[in-house]
């Protein structure tokens, strides 16, 4: 008996599992990039933003890793998810429980075939007391609970990599978000600028005016240059509180003033990650991230065919009972129990078909969504290439013509100034000087996110490291 029950367990312990193994699916991958620098590849797995060389940036990163909410939150999903992976794989294992009770009771004395009060010193009420510990174990014949295990730690794994990209996500957003103050902060001070160099003009000729000297439409020409300078002012202000507003919501705090550090002049451009295209597979998260879900979709196929199969399980029950306490623990009171239930469907009416093809359709779908995530990746990282190669090719060009802008002005001033030509030409030169520079500006700033998102389109080893300064690493273990 007991040889033929160690080889029942052992045939369920190698039992089949049902539903297809995972295997990776094919990838159409480009052999290389349209831009890159293969000597920065290693950069991608530093703290890149320290490159920038700008100690206010490095603090507002940490404080963001450290406070900003969707990490908090993301960290608590990590923990959520292992908890149910440990309840999934429990399942595997003998559940072991224990028991006691104490009953009294009385029973009726004239119901049944025999009533009580038909015979002789029956009591109707006595006592009941029990004590016992009880086993159950599903054996997995079929791979449903370990395909179901499979999917559950595909789920862990998923939270993890899903918190990942949430830090990938935010440390380059924080990035940006002060690029792009900074850059703001400079186009204010051009709009100031101006605007000041307008009103001393208008000063000038509103005395000119008044001695006669020339006329009320050329006074107005100037003034309306001087108001037009003005009105950007408040604009970039407005645009500045609002920046400076959603950099604190990404810092984990209220609204609030963003300290300031180096100007986006003073600001090192940092040097292009390179790398072969497959290493996005192992760099991003969002891609791993999808593949995980991928896998549980695949075990989940697993789970729902093992449906078809008989649910063995085997229990057992060892104890004591006795209506008298004093005689609970005696060789008369033990009690024991085993069995071997076995359940098996006959007629679902198309319930489990309609599961397993259910299973397969998101599985499906799944491997769409993966390569679509690829391939979104791949462009994303092209297009931020791209974006920065012309980014500075075009900012040589607004250099030149800033320089060029400014020596006309100059000049056109000098002939007003000698009555070789009219106002109109110093306003357009100027007009033309002001917008070439905000241009400037809002390049330079482009150039920053660019190489910004370079680095969060490729992932990297940085992550791991930006992961460190959170504080809640809670990385999920190999099960």
């Amino acid at each position: 008996m007991k040889k033929a029950i160690i080889l029942f367990v052992a045939v369920a312990l190698a039992g089949c599992t049902v539903g297809p193994d995972y295997k990776r699916p094919t990838l159409d991958i480009p052999q290389s990039f349209r831009f890159e620098d293969a000597s920065a590849k290693d950069t991608a797995n530093t703290a890149w933003w320290g490159q920038f060389n700008d100690p206010v940036l490095n603090e507002l990163i940490q404080i963001a890793l450290q406070e900003n909410k969707d990490v908090k939150i993301a960290a608590a999903r990590v923990e959520q998810f292992m908890g149910q992976y440990g309840t999934t794989r429990a399942a595997l294992f003998p559940q072991v429980g224990a028991g006691a009770s104490a009953s009294r009771q009385r029973t009726s004395q004239v119901t049944g075939p025999t009533p009580l009060e038909n015979l002789s010193n029956a009591n109707p009420t006595y006592n009941n007391y029990e004590i016992y510990l009880n086993a159950s174990w599903e054996l997995d014949l079929w791979g449903k609970l370990r395909r179901a295990t499979e999917a559950a730690r595909a789920d862990l794994l998923s939270s993890e990599d899903s918190r990942k990209a949430v830090i990938l996500t935010l440390v380059s957003s924080v990035a940006n978000a002060y690029v792009n103050l900074r850059d703001l902060d400079k186009q204010y001070e051009i709009a100031e600028q101006t605007a000041k160099i307008r009103e001393d003009s208008y000063k000038l000729f509103k005395l000119r005016f008044e001695g006669g000297v020339i006329s009320e439409l050329e006074l107005n020409q100037v003034k309306s240059e001087y108001e037009e300078a003005l009105s950007r002012i408040p604009f970039y202000q407005k645009l500045i509180a609002q920046q400076e507003n959603g950099l604190s919501v990404l810092l984990g705090r209220n609204p609030g003033l963003i300290p300031r550090g180096r100007s986006i002049d003073e600001l090192v451009l940092p040097a292009v990650p390179a790398g072969l295209p497959s290493d996005l597979l192992a760099n991003r998260p969002d891609i791993r991230q999808a593949e995980q879900n991928l896998v549980a979709a695949n075990a989940n196929i697993g789970v729902a065919k093992a449906q078809y199969f008989p649910t063995i399980s085997l229990t057992g029950m060892l104890g004591y009972a006795s209506n008298d306490l004093s005689k609970l623990f005696t060789s008369s009171g033990w009690a024991w129990a085993y069995g071997a239930p076995i359940t098996a469907p006959i007629f679902t009416a198309g319930a489990i078909a309609g599961q397993v093809k259910s299973a397969e359709a998101v599985q499906k779908q799944l491997v769409f969504r993966y390569q679509q995530t690829i391939q979104t990746a791949f462009r994303e990282i092209d297009d931020a290439l791209v974006d920065q190669k012309r980014s500075r090719e075009q900012l040589v060009t607004q250099s030149r013509q800033v320089g060029t802008l400014r020596e006309y002005a100059r000049i056109a001033r000098l002939r007003f100034d000698e009555g070789y030509t009219s106002y109109l030409e110093v306003l357009d030169a100027e007009r033309s000087l002001f917008n070439a520079q905000l241009s400037y500006a809002q390049t330079q700033g482009t150039i920053f996110q660019s190489l910004v998102n370079v680095y969060k389109a490729m992932g990297g080893g940085w992550v791991v490291e930006a992961d460190r300064m959170t504080g809640l690493v809670t990385e999920a273990k190999e099960q």
